[in-house]
């Protein structure tokens, strides 16, 4: 890389911030908007309250199954976990409960003002008089009504009716789709046949003046049940926790405290009756086996007795001993089994894989038990006869005393009418909002009216966006520049006094002679002289890709500081559909190029002699209809001739390249062209289009002239340094 070879990182990234500088005022009003607009809604946008519950779901432990159903009530209990109550918690059967119960399908509240009806409400304690300038029935204040009763016809679930307070509780009921409105009193049951259907209402309760309207809605219960279980949060507290939370948002902090404390009451209620159900069918399960065990009992005890009385009493060895202990034991752990089996055979199916489970602790118990007997058959064969019998006798009886007293258990559990949950926490009702958070919104509405308004700015750059960096021309473009010339701020006074066509000379040259600008075309017409040292005649055209880039104004300032040189300049205005270089020089328009390319007048006719020191002037002369015509014609080419040879120099203004095809026809005649390129507002494409335009046309195209530069952009300060143009004047106190 060489001294002075652009790094392409560094040029991307100087552009950008280039983008961001010269936009700041844009990114600044965006984003002052979007930071208005989300105060706005933190301050005016309705406040939601939450509120929550905590239920604890309590498990019961296995007991050993060393005993026979050791603990069926533990078997036959309600075995809930925490994961499965959640999802019971937001169930229909209980949810609908409480939409029943606050009957939250009829949707009763006073009409408020859109915005700011509700902000002004929750500040105001009393009744308000209603409507706004006497109007609408608007309530501003402390307004309510209950109803306890509100059923429409199905055509009109879910739409909006307006009740209307007349005084001394009595109301109106109107709606588009009634025949006629519905008048009645508060705490009187109102039915009405109408066309549509049979209307029933009951206002239990109403407060406010007469005038004041409220909104009375009647949705449907389904979608009333499903949209509160889409609004419901319900989560386990961690993992394997049994602590359980509801919790609900909305904008009534007392209505969601109402429903969370039902949605409680209407668990824990279902949760008691689930249990007690269990508990009275795994009872009657234990009923129908007691019969059968007592009847087992009794015969392994036959059994017992008449082995012993054939054999006679035997004392067991220590080793029949232990063996007896085991096969209790397994024994009683494969009759558990088997039970619980037939108790999930009832509810389960075969795949089910609690069912699965049990079968395998099943395979496993039998196939300790085979081991076991496998050990008693090397005793002798009257040890194997009395532990044989005396297991059977200890397992019937175990077995029967177990379920006798898991069936008293299951009876209390069935009695006591206790579940295994309970509500821990009711829901209290909140006092202050968690939506919408007012520093959040606003913080999130500053980082959004950043990223809308830096978008916005890389967007216009990228769609509108000139160049700004002389390299880009040369590099993109393939085009020399020979100056840039910067803004003028000077400049636009006297354009203001070219807009409203004042008198008297508007050249900058002529009226700030030290200004920057002026300063950088004395530089630019050293390079030029150069420039021409091989042009094929003494004509220098100056145009630009389109209209609005400053090359008349370049054009004239350039051919006075031409014709200060002590050089003979004279300036042509060209473009003779929208020329305006007499304006500078406060001049009429008058007879000019038009009228001498017609035939209309010589050509010592139309020159203006000093317009400014040293330089004469053509206008455009009257605009004429046929412009590229006259361009083109041969007086156009022996006109130039002539003023070439008169002249040491010939400084023509010509049309915009890309608006019309004259700067083309001119430019085929000028021995030197230049394209005039403007700070930020011509683009890469149209200064490649328009020397493509030249080329075709046979012109000689030297270059680029940069105008408007704005020296303080951050990309050209970067590029080339913190230099700023400043205006070096001559110190008249020397001159005296």
């Amino acid at each position: 890389m060489t001294v002075g070879d652009p790094v392409d990182e560094d040029a991307d990234l100087i552009r950008y911030v280039d983008v961001l500088v010269g936009s700041r005022w844009l990114i600044a009003a965006i984003c002052a908007v979007v930071v208005l607009l989300g105060t706005a809604y933190a301050f005016l946008a309705r406040p939601n309250y939450e509120a929550n519950i905590m239920i604890q779901v309590e498990e019961d432990n296995p007991t050993s199954a060393t005993s026979l159903l050791g603990d069926v009530s533990s078997l036959f209990d309600v075995k809930t976990q925490a994961e499965g109550e959640v999802e019971i918690l937001q169930s229909r059967a209980v949810v609908d409960q409480a939409v029943n119960d606050l009957r939250l399908y009829i949707d009763a509240a006073p009409r408020r003002f859109p915005l700011i009806g509700w902000l002004i409400a929750d500040n105001n304690s009393a009744l308000s008089n209603p409507g706004l300038l006497g109007m609408g029935g608007f309530c501003w204040g402390s307004e309510s009504i209950a109803v306890e009763q509100f059923d429409v016809p199905s055509a009109l679930i879910g739409k909006r009716f307006k009740l209307t307070l007349l005084g001394n509780n009595r109301f109106r009921v109107t709606q588009s789709d009634l025949d006629s409105p519905i008048e009645g009193a508060v705490g009187e049951p109102i039915v009405s046949n109408q066309s549509i259907g049979q209307f029933r209402l009951l206002v239990k309760q109403i407060s406010g003046k007469p005038g004041a309207t409220f909104s009375l809605t009647r949705y449907s219960k389904l979608l009333t049940l499903e949209a509160l279980q889409k609004k419901l949060t319900v989560e386990q507290k961690g993992k394997q926790s049994d602590i359980i939370t509801a919790s609900l948002r909305g904008r009534d902090p007392e209505q969601i405290t109402a429903i969370l404390n039902s949605l409680g009451s209407a668990y824990v209620a279902q949760n008691i009756k689930r249990k007690a159900a269990e508990a009275d069918k795994s009872a009657a399960f234990l009923e129908g086996l007691l019969p059968g065990l007592k009847h087992d009992v009794e015969q392994a005890e036959q059994r017992y007795n008449a082995y012993r009385n054939s054999k006679g009493t035997y004392d067991l060895g220590l080793e029949a001993q232990t063996l007896l202990q085991e096969t209790v034991a397994w024994q009683t752990n494969l009759l558990t089994l088997q039970q619980k089996r037939a108790e999930l055979a009832s509810g389960y199916s075969s795949d089910h894989p609690s069912v699965r489970a049990v079968e395998q602790q099943i395979a496993a118990m039998k196939a300790r038990l085979q081991a076991v007997d496998g050990r008693m058959k090397s005793l002798p064969n009257l040890e194997q006869g009395t532990v044989a019998l005396m297991r059977d006798v200890q397992v019937n009886t175990d077995v029967y005393l177990g379920a006798l007293n898991n069936l008293q258990q299951l009876k209390l559990v069935s009695a006591g009418k206790v579940g295994n949950v309970r509500q821990v926490d009711t829901a209290r009702i909140p006092e202050e909002p968690v939506q919408p958070k007012k520093p959040l919104v606003m913080g999130l509405a500053l980082i959004a009216g950043l990223m809308i308004g830096v978008a916005t700015a890389f967007a216009r750059e990228h769609f509108y966006g000139g160049i700004t960096d002389v390299q880009d021309i040369e590099r993109y473009a393939g085009l020399n520049v020979y100056g840039a010339i910067p803004y003028s701020t000077e400049q636009r006074t006297l354009d203001e006094a070219i807009r409203t066509r004042r008198s008297g000379l508007a050249l900058l040259a002529a009226a700030r002679p030290d200004e920057p600008s002026i300063e950088s075309l004395r530089s630019l017409r050293t390079a030029l002289r150069f420039a021409m040292l091989d042009a094929p005649n003494n004509r220098l055209l100056l145009t630009g890709p389109g209209p609005g880039v400053g090359k008349s104004f370049v054009a004239s300032n350039l051919a006075a500081i031409m014709a200060s040189t002590d050089k003979r300049v004279i300036l042509v205005d060209a473009d003779m559909r929208r020329g305006y270089l007499n304006q500078y020089f406060g001049v009429s328009r008058g007879k000019g190029l038009s009228n001498v390319l017609s035939g209309e007048a010589t050509l010592d006719e139309v020159i203006r002699h000093d317009v400014s020191e040293g330089l004469d002037l053509i206008t455009t002369g009257s605009i004429p209809p046929n412009a590229a015509e006259l361009l083109m014609s041969e007086s156009m080419s022996r006109l130039m001739q002539r003023l070439s040879e008169r002249y040491d120099l010939v400084v023509i203004d010509a049309p915009p390249v890309l608006a019309v095809a004259d700067a083309g026809i001119v430019a085929s005649g000028a021995g030197t062209t230049f394209l005039i390129a403007r700070f930020q507002r011509t683009v890469i494409g149209e200064l490649t289009e328009s020397a493509r335009h030249l080329q075709r046309a046979n012109a000689t195209l030297k270059g680029v002239i940069f105008n408007a530069v704005d020296a303080r952009a951050f990309g050209y300060r970067s590029k080339y340094g913190s230099y700023r143009y400043v205006a070096y004047r001559y110190d008249r106190k020397l001159t005296k």
